[in-house]
């Protein structure tokens, strides 16, 4: 895999259907499915990226249907510097959960951790119902970064992800963090294969 300054875990969360796992495909691998069957069990991609001299090392979780369930569990959550909480901006109610989904992750994420609004499905403007503006306000308000998308599109893909993986090396080189999880994971040793991260996660949300 060649070497890496540091591993950065992001986790994507919001309502089922809302494209979290085509932002994944199409950010790790730039494919989009569109047979959009509901995996169970969680799942991650990686990518490796550099942001001007740094290696990042990308470790994208994918919730993979459980939020249907409620069943995402603390160590979805644990170790994760940043966030993306989707919304499909052309059905409302997965907008109107945005709140509910931050509650869940100051519950159990740590307090610095990036996360950006995500309004996904943008190229579906004739059916839009969530206003960019109104969705803009609401993330500047709760201090998020805010992007729309189109997975299917690749529009604004990669910009998401980058902006949250530029947030989370910034926070980490500016010492602004130096307690708490998000420098500790940044700083950690590679993920591996058979790290505890991986079978954690299967265990505890696989079944």
């Amino acid at each position: 895999m060649g070497s890496y300054n540091f591993v950065f875990k992001v986790v994507l969360i919001g309502e089922s259907g809302v494209g979290k796992s085509n932002l994944l495909a199409r950010f790790t691998k730039n494919e989009f499915n569109h047979d959009s069957r509901t995996t169970i069990g969680v799942e991650f991609s990686t990518r490796t990226i550099q942001l001007d001299t740094t290696v990042i090392k990308a470790q994208i979780w994918d919730t993979a249907g459980l939020e249907r369930y409620r069943a995402i569990t603390s160590a979805y959550y644990r170790g994760a510097v940043g966030a993306l909480l989707v919304y499909d901006l052309t059905k409302h109610l997965t907008y109107e959960y945005v709140e509910r989904w931050l509650k869940e992750l100051y519950d159990h994420a740590d307090p610095h951790i990036v996360i950006m609004l995500v309004g996904n499905k943008n190229d579906l403007e004739a059916q839009r119902t969530v206003p960019t503006d109104e969705a803009k306000v609401f993330a500047e308000s709760k201090g998020l970064l805010f992007m729309e998308t189109s997975a299917l599109e690749s529009t604004n893909v990669e910009s998401a992800f980058l902006e949250v993986l530029t947030e989370i090396h910034r926070k980490v080189s500016s010492r602004e963090v130096t307690r708490g999880s998000i420098s500790a994971v940044a700083l950690s040793a590679p993920i591996g294969p058979t790290s505890e991260a991986q079978n954690e996660g299967k265990s505890c949300c696989g079944s």
